[in-house]
């Protein structure tokens, strides 16, 4: 309870032995029961935030995790979710959002990473996020072959990203969105404020249904596939990694917790372990050329 509500009921007790009366205290109820109200309203607005409770990690590399925009969330589940949930769009989309870059959160911890995520509150990178959005734009561009990385070259134009709206991706076996960083100040400034040394943009979250149509029949064995496309950028704005991480779920499983721990935490693995592998063949290449040397 905090101070201002102790000393309310303190000042409503002496109240009550003042003016005893039936009018006085349909008065006092009146407004201990909006002060109760008032209180709980405030606190349900109050912006979520992911306490760290992780061992502090002796790797000197930071991770600045970006979660995707919300006009980057594609998704054909959400009449499901709603159906079971009785969440709505938007609690659904912040859900996912949210949830994404928190199983990537845990999934660059457990390798011993330092990490910043950005979607752990709210209110306090709202405004940063607002400058990245502002500075980069998407290509829909070929998946790169994660055996023999290479970052993918940008397309034709009328791809990805039109008139500020974005293009249906109905290709994702070998098209994704990539990240492209417009501004050459954005990531500097980002490193000024946050010390990161790698950037992970989530470009864009796709759940896809078994089938589109709700009334259509689905078989019991439909498997739906959830595709998140990224991108992870170095300090001097090298493409490190990118392309998409997918996986098979079950058509029964509508809770967001339960997606999330089910089957975004393989997503987040496979991201992590893509971009560890990248620095080690990046370390295994400067060994190489200094033996040489």
């Amino acid at each position: 309870m905090n101070i201002s509500f102790k000393i309310f009921i303190f000042s409503i007790s002496v109240f009550q032995k003042k003016f005893k009366n039936q009018w006085a205290n349909v008065l006092i109820n009146s407004l201990l029961l909006f002060f109760i109200a008032h209180s709980f309203s405030t606190f349900a607005q109050q912006p979520t935030t992911r306490k760290d409770n992780s061992i502090k990690s002796n790797n000197s590399t930071k991770i600045l995790l970006i979660p995707f925009e919300n006009k980057m969330y594609m998704s054909e589940i959400d009449y499901y979710i709603n159906k079971e949930t009785k969440m709505n769009q938007k609690q659904i989309r912040y859900a996912f959002r949210d949830g994404l870059n928190e199983q990537l959160y845990h999934a660059f911890k457990k390798r011993k990473f330092e990490v910043i995520d950005l979607m752990s509150d709210t209110i306090k990178y709202q405004n940063d996020l607002k400058k990245i959005f502002g500075n980069i734009s998407y290509d829909f561009v070929t998946v790169p072959d994660q055996n023999n990385y290479q970052p993918p070259k940008k397309e034709k134009k009328e791809k990805g990203i039109q008139q500020g709206q974005v293009v249906a991706v109905t290709e994702t076996d070998n098209k994704f969105m990539n990240t492209h960083v417009l501004s050459p100040v954005l990531i500097p400034y980002l490193h000024d404020k946050y010390k990161a040394k790698y950037y992970v943009f989530i470009n864009e979250l796709d759940l896809k249904a078994s089938t589109v149509n709700p009334t259509d029949y689905i078989p019991e064995n439909s498997k739906r596939k959830f595709i998140v496309h990224y991108t992870i950028f170095s300090v001097d704005a090298k493409e490190i990694n990118s392309g998409i991480a997918e996986v098979e779920a079950d058509i029964k499983d509508n809770d967001p917790n339960k997606i999330q721990k089910k089957y975004f935490s393989i997503l987040a693995e496979t991201v992590v372990d893509r971009f560890v592998k990248q620095l080690q063949i990046a370390t295994n290449t400067k060994e190489n050329q200094s033996i040489k040397k």
